[in-house]
């Protein structure tokens, strides 16, 4: 009869190593890293709500600007209308010269009600464009907080892998960077 021979590999060994009380090392950066995924979750929808309000914003801007264009279009037809009702009053006899000077002082009014609304439309699209960019503020910062987050995870997944405890702490260097970052965004 034969006897059964076993060798334990680095598998085995480190399978038993945790169920004798685990890798504290792990269990560390287990948690680090959920708490970091949380955070990193939770920037990523404010960085996207920031986009979100800027282009609504920016949308605004370019509404209200093509809305202003169209008033200067019609201010430049009743302004064209005006000089051939000029160019009529000229030419006509004398008895329609009082009908085209009427015309000619109703286009200067409305032209002048015109170029009222066009530029209260230019100055709300200037307004709309001014909040747009101060909604894009805070983006800037939580992309980096973001990305310093994404990188501290990463370090500490390769913590694991290598065991250099030295990693772990650039991890969390690199996360408190990341949540500084994102303090700095809120407060903007």
């Amino acid at each position: 009869m034969s006897e059964e021979f076993h060798v334990h590999g680095a598998h085995d060994h480190a399978v038993e190593h945790q169920a004798e009380g685990g890798d504290s090392l792990a269990g560390y950066v287990a948690i680090f890293t959920a708490v970091l995924a949380s955070v990193g979750a939770i920037v990523s929808y404010q960085g996207g709500d920031t986009q979100n309000r800027a282009m609504l914003f920016k949308n605004e801007a370019v509404l209200k600007k093509t809305q202003a264009s169209d008033q200067w279009s019609f201010y430049q037809a009743k302004s064209n209308k005006g000089h051939l009702m000029e160019l009529a009053a000229e030419m006509a006899p004398a008895k329609k010269r009082e009908y085209y000077q009427g015309l000619i002082e109703r286009y200067e009014k409305e032209k002048k009600e015109i170029k009222l609304k066009a530029e209260a439309l230019e100055a709300e699209s200037e307004k709309a464009n001014e909040a747009s960019e101060h909604a894009m503020h805070p983006h800037h910062k939580l992309a980096q907080a973001m990305t310093l987050i994404q990188i501290a995870i990463s370090l500490a997944s390769i913590t694991v892998l290598t065991r250099k405890k030295w990693l772990f702490a650039v991890a969390a260097v690199a996360a408190a960077s990341g949540l500084a970052m994102w303090g700095l965004a809120l407060s903007a």
